[in-house]
């Protein structure tokens, strides 16, 4: 008998909330195949499918998947179905699943596939069961399935990262690939990184207040010394030569 999801709270997060945005360049691009793209589009597409689940860094060239790219191109199946083959690849077991605990593993595959954060703890327990009883295979599947994937994505679309864009933010979100690195914390202490490494050069923090201004004579000082200019030392007289007879007095 099959454990049953556990339940878990969401929260509010911009991907829930539904709102107005000017189109700009940090609004992602969708790619969606409901109106059968050209032999470019569909290049474009696959492409996009490819970075949102495998990320940028993580893209070899073999690493692609020319199988189900034929399929999808000749219609055998959907767009669905090619980032459930992409999930379930041996590329993506080996740099996600094989490199990281299961709570790693559900963060990563929920923002790649569903678009979005975590909601909390509770949200990572409740997927890994399912991980962990259903396998890979059995946990990609609840996640396709879902309403909330099929609300948002469809049969046609491919995932992205919903809301990205925050009006109140110069910045916005940060996409996923910068701030989920491949790596655990616990698997990069195994590798090696992050090292420590030793500068020769001390760095020490100036007020600003303290920091000389413009027109101060310490900005030229480095300057100055780089000219290599040395005046003329005076000589010494040799006191030994000097005949005291010849010199003035006064008499009283």
């Amino acid at each position: 008998m099959a454990i049953p999801l556990l339940e878990y709270k969401p929260v509010t997060q911009n991907s829930r909330v539904a709102g107005y945005e000017v189109p700009g360049d940090d609004q992602p691009i969708i790619y969606s195949a409901e109106l059968l793209p050209s032999q470019s589009e569909w290049d474009e597409l696959i492409w996009a499918a490819y970075r949102q689940i495998y990320c940028e860094h993580q893209i070899l060239k073999s690493d692609r998947q020319t199988f189900l790219e034929s399929q999808l191109k000749d219609g055998q199946i959907t767009v669905r179905d090619f980032i459930r083959g992409l999930v379930i690849s041996a590329p993506f077991r080996r740099n996600n699943y094989e490199t990281n605990s299961n709570y790693r593993f559900v963060e990563l595959c929920v923002q790649r596939v569903l678009g979005r954060d975590v909601y909390s703890e509770k949200e990572k327990i409740a997927w890994s069961i399912v991980v962990a009883t259903k396998g890979i295979e059995g946990f990609i599947d609840e996640l396709l399935d879902s309403e909330e994937y099929l609300d948002n994505f469809g049969f046609d679309t491919v995932p992205y990262q919903r809301r990205r864009v925050l009006p109140q933010r110069d910045g916005g979100e940060t996409p996923f690939n910068l701030k989920t690195p491949r790596y655990e914390f616990y698997y990069r202490t195994i590798l090696g990184f992050p090292q420590i490494v030793y500068q020769n050069e001390i760095r020490r923090f100036i007020p600003q207040e303290k920091k000389a201004q413009a027109g101060d004579p310490s900005l030229f000082l480095n300057m100055a010394q780089g000219l290599g200019v040395q005046g003329k030392s005076a000589t010494k007289p040799n006191l030994g030569s000097i005949n005291l007879g010849m010199v003035p007095y006064r008499k009283v």
